[in-house]
């Protein structure tokens, strides 16, 4: 168990590492299907446990929570989902990752669930919708828009219900570091560890969070029986990945804060999103094409669909399908380790190329 008193970035170096006289420092790649008389995915590897207890140690800061890995961010989503019964109403956000809608939509059209989509900011819609719903699947900040969601004011709303409907938080883009929602009162939280956690865009692997031991033994049991269980090497990748974070953060958050200001005075940018803090931000031009002419001019900023690796990369999200209701200027920006006077040349370039 780590202390309580630890920072989050001593946290991220010591938990889940082996306690035991004559162990090694860092847990080993374990790839085993089975552990004796049974099959590695119904309890985890060493690998995937270590992986959990950090994961843990750093989303509740010593708190008694449980942190469970599955082969994807897009497997949480399922684990969770397969929490409710036939006919739910769940509330999601009308603004999220794209990945999640089509889980969602698909399991609205089989007739499994009824989905209420909320603007990320209408506070009173979601408030209202805790009369009603069964699940709130809260993202913020919002993929791709950055909108930010009242997660106290959700979690207040449905404390209220005498129903006690369920809140989720997809805590992907804040990681750990920007906010812990289980402290504001939610249920589960829910990462990739594809994108900030991994860090290295090397690994696909989801994680979800809970201090509900009964939650979280139906997360398990879903992973077990979905199938749903992380690979040896990616577990591995993933917690090292997790030992820099604090580090990867807070270094990236500055640059993404400073890139945001500077944007923000552009002549060619109409408007910049910005959380205040964090390593996205997205920024809008006046069309599809300039936006389009940007990312092709860019020669140190990778054009690339995914996010949170070291390496900085854009996107222009509306060329996407299902995503044609994003602004169709908008640019995601996914701050990566560069220096941030390599990057914002870069950005000047590009920008200045349609100018």
């Amino acid at each position: 168990m780590v202390e309580r008193n630890l920072s989050a970035r001593t946290r991220a170096v010591v938990a889940g590492r082996p306690e035991e006289e004559g162990q090694p420092t860092n847990v080993p790649i374990v790839p085993a299907s089975a552990l004796g008389l049974g099959y590695a995915r119904e309890d985890g590897t060493p690998t995937w446990v270590a992986l959990e207890e950090a994961v843990a140690a750093l989303e509740a800061e010593g708190d008694s929570v449980s942190a469970t890995a599955f082969a994807s961010g897009l497997a949480t989503v399922s684990a969770v989902l397969d929490l409710l019964p036939a006919g739910a109403e769940i509330a999601v956000p009308s603004d999220s990752y794209a990945g999640t809608r089509g889980v969602l939509d698909h399991a609205e059209r089989m007739g499994r669930l009824r989905v209420r989509r909320i603007t990320p900011v209408d506070t009173s819609a979601w408030v209202a919708a805790a009369a009603s719903v069964d699940l709130f699947w809260l993202e913020s900040p919002a993929n791709p828009t950055l909108d930010l969601i009242d997660i106290s004011a959700v979690v207040k709303a449905a404390a209220a219900q005498s129903h006690k409907p369920k809140v989720v938080v997809d805590n992907t883009f804040a990681t750990p570091l920007g906010q812990q929602p289980l402290a504001l009162g939610a249920d589960i939280v829910v990462h990739s560890a594809t994108k900030l956690i991994g860090g290295h865009s090397d690994l696909l692997l989801g994680l979800t969070v809970t201090a509900d031991e009964t939650l979280g033994a139906q997360l398990r049991d879903a992973r077990t029986r979905g199938g749903a269980t992380p690979g040896a090497l990616e577990a591995w990748l993933a917690l090292r990945g997790l030992r820099t974070l604090p580090i990867r953060y807070a270094e990236a958050s500055r640059t993404a804060a400073d890139l945001a200001a500077r944007l923000d005075v552009h002549p060619a940018v109409t408007r910049v999103r910005y959380p205040k803090t964090g390593t996205m931000l997205a920024f809008e031009l006046a069309d599809a094409e300039k936006a389009d002419r940007v990312c092709s001019a860019l020669t140190l900023i990778r054009n690339a669909t995914s996010l949170g690796g070291v390496e900085s990369s854009i996107e222009r999200r509306a060329r996407l399908a299902g995503d044609s209701h994003v602004p169709a200027g908008l640019l995601r920006f996914s701050i990566g380790l560069e220096d941030p006077e390599d990057l914002w040349r870069d950005l000047v370039a590009a920008l200045d190329s349609f100018a």
